[in-house]
């Protein structure tokens, strides 16, 4: 796992500084080694910079940049390539050698062999630019689930890419102005939405999509997509029969490394059943908890039964709610982009790294793969209502409006029907609607700018575009279609990748292998609904039981008491930075605020632009 950073130029003179400072931004994603190379190809000059988290082939044979001396292409690589000894195996009876034990190295081969084709053979998580250097053109390309991130930036004159937002800010080559789709998205989710970022002009790579840069023309085009799974179809009886197979090649293929490999173990079903797949092929894991002193937060009971019912070599890291509270400031900091979430990540990572872990598996993704959210059960039902609702004449909505905001409490979920019930086309889909933090009109007073309205039709012609790719699918299968495109990636994936590598730990997500996701796809979405317990199909998929008080424990999330903090320790700060002048109408915000303390709006929603605020003051 590493830092990634290039540029081309047209303009001559590219400065070895511009590399400098943003290898210097990218050192904690690699405190083990660094590169530099600059190229000249025609009337082009190239730079490549490379961070280096050393977790396979140890050796200085890994180092990156890496070059190619057949073809003259280099590379800087970020991830992991899972499958790369197979690989190795195939390219060297096509006569490829090889010099390194690297999968870096094989991911040049494999390109060198099968061209662009090459990226349907990758099993793993990765970002990578790749200077084909006998074309003259670059190609940066991302996992097909969008594990590991990948920015890039285009002048016209210059182009340039990174692994975070902030490396292509600190290269003082573009403007530090805030993109209003991004910030509008951020209001609307909790997280800044994909393609875009929180700075105008900076977009991401999306995931499963190959992006060239020939000479001043940047394309790109998809290599993968969940849906072609669903569309080639199988037998939905043969594809759960093959389930314990996939999801047993999946977690073991995660545990190449040359260093030791660890299992964050919660004690919940998902974490659980990682260690549980592990002993039943025969692997004793070592696993890691927190262990909070708060008892309201402590779960040990439930990692050490785990722990002890297969025999893992478990390790406990002690924690304090006031550790948590200490570590506010450096997790705000750590932040690439902003997210109401991933404290939590910041914490734990922060705590194992101390610990002495470098690699380590989470059960992030099965809740979006096994259909775990109550929202896999509630919007298939929320459809058939604004279905029943499309059929209303526009003046019999208002009354209902008005009905459900005289009889309702003020929670914020009401407040959001009443709007989605009264307006003529309140929302894309009533997915989002579960996943919003402010609603439209909440949104338009608080970022009321002269580019609201166009921010709006951008984002929602996205939105729109993802529910119209995923009419094919049932109502359960697009409901995980739609959380792992968005909330998956947009917030769990990305806050676990900069929260986990600002300790330079690399995380691994078994449950997003491109087998099993496809699998999971092909799976009929009542199926995954089926049974008494929660994720029966993963259960039953696990080849071995697990306890029942880890199956029949309520669903509980890694929260901290943020209301409690925001009341108390963090009300003066908060209430500092939101008074400031910043991005936002200092009116609505302030309204938020007041709200807040009446007790009429979760925290979440003062926590959100006072994370906002903060990265703006630090960034822009």
């Amino acid at each position: 796992m590493c830092g990634i950073f290039g540029i081309i130029t047209r303009e001559g003179d590219l400065s070895s500084d511009v590399l400098a400072r943003a290898q210097k931004c990218l050192a904690h994603r690699g405190p083990d080694d660094s590169g530099i190379i600059l190229l000249n190809a025609a009337s082009q000059e190239i730079g490549l910079a490379h961070t280096r988290l050393s977790i396979i082939d140890l050796s200085p044979l890994g180092h990156q940049p890496m070059h190619d001396p057949t073809t003259g292409n280099w590379i800087v690589f970020n991830g992991e390539i899972y499958n790369f000894r197979q690989l190795r195996q195939e390219l060297e009876s096509a006569g490829a050698q090889f010099r390194s034990h690297s999968d870096t190295e094989v991911i040049l081969a494999a390109y060198r062999i099968w061209g662009e084709d090459c990226l349907s053979r990758l099993a793993g998580m990765f970002a990578f630019g790749l200077w084909d250097a006998p074309r003259k053109r670059l190609l940066l390309a991302r996992d097909p689930v969008g594990i590991k991130p990948l920015y890039y930036y285009h002048s016209g004159t210059r182009f340039l890419f990174a692994s975070e937002v902030r490396t292509l800010l600190q290269t003082g080559l573009i403007p530090r102005k805030s993109d209003p789709t991004g910030v509008l998205s951020y209001l609307t989710f909790g997280s800044v939405y994909e393609p875009w970022t929180m700075v105008e002009g900076i977009s991401a790579v999306p995931p499963g999509e190959l992006v060239k840069v020939d000479n001043s023309a940047v394309t790109s085009r998809q290599y993968w997509n969940p849906l072609r799974s669903f569309s080639a179809g199988s037998e939905s009886a043969a594809t759960t029969a093959q389930l314990p197979a996939i999801l047993r090649d999946a977690v073991v293929s995660h545990l190449v490394s040359d260093v030791p490999v660890g299992v964050f173990l919660s004690g919940g079903i998902d974490s659980s059943s990682l260690v549980a797949v592990l002993s039943h092929n025969g692997v004793r894991a070592n696993t890691f908890s927190l262990v909070f002193t708060e008892e309201e937060f402590n779960e040990a009971p439930y990692s050490r039964e785990v722990a002890r019912r297969f025999g893992t070599e478990h390790h406990e890291i002690p924690v304090s709610v006031d550790d948590a509270l200490a570590a506010l400031p450096a997790a705000l900091h750590a932040m690439d982009q902003p997210t109401i979430d991933g404290i939590n990540t910041y914490l734990v990572s922060a705590k194992a790294r101390a610990a002495g872990v470098k690699v380590a598996l989470t059960g992030l993704g099965a809740d979006e793969m096994f259909a775990g959210y109550s929202n896999f059960r509630r919007v298939p039902r929320m459809e058939s209502l604004v279905r029943r609702l499309g059929r209303l004449p526009r003046f019999a909505r208002k009354p209902l409006s008005a009905s459900i905001a005289l009889f309702a409490d003020k929670s914020d979920r009401n407040r959001k029907l009443g709007e989605m019930t009264e307006s003529q086309d309140p929302i894309v889909h009533p997915y989002f609607l579960a996943r919003m933090l402010f609603g439209r009109a909440e949104c338009e007073g608080l970022f009321s700018v002269p580019a609201y309205q166009a921010s709006r039709e951008s984002l929602d012609r996205v939105l729109q575009e993802s529910v119209a790719a995923s009419q094919s699918l049932d109502p359960v299968n697009r409901v995980s279609y739609l959380e792992s495109h968005f909330y998956m990636r947009n917030t769990l994936l990305r806050d676990s990748d900069f929260m986990s590598m600002t300790h330079g730990l690399e995380l691994r997500v078994p449950f997003l292998d491109r087998n099993l996701v496809e699998a999971c796809f092909r799976i009929p979405g009542p199926r995954k609904l089926e049974g008494t317990s929660p994720k029966s199909l993963l259960l039953a998929s696990l080849g071995v039981e697990l306890p029942r008080e880890i199956v029949n424990r309520p669903k509980r999330g890694f929260t901290l008491p943020f209301e409690r903090w925001l009341r108390g320790e963090m009300r003066q700060i908060v209430e500092t930075t939101l008074l400031r002048s910043g991005p936002l109408n200092p009116d609505a915000v302030r309204n938020v605020w007041n709200r807040f303390m009446a007790g009429e709006t979760s925290w979440s929603r003062p926590w959100s632009l006072f994370v906002l605020a903060q990265w703006c003051e630090q960034n822009l």
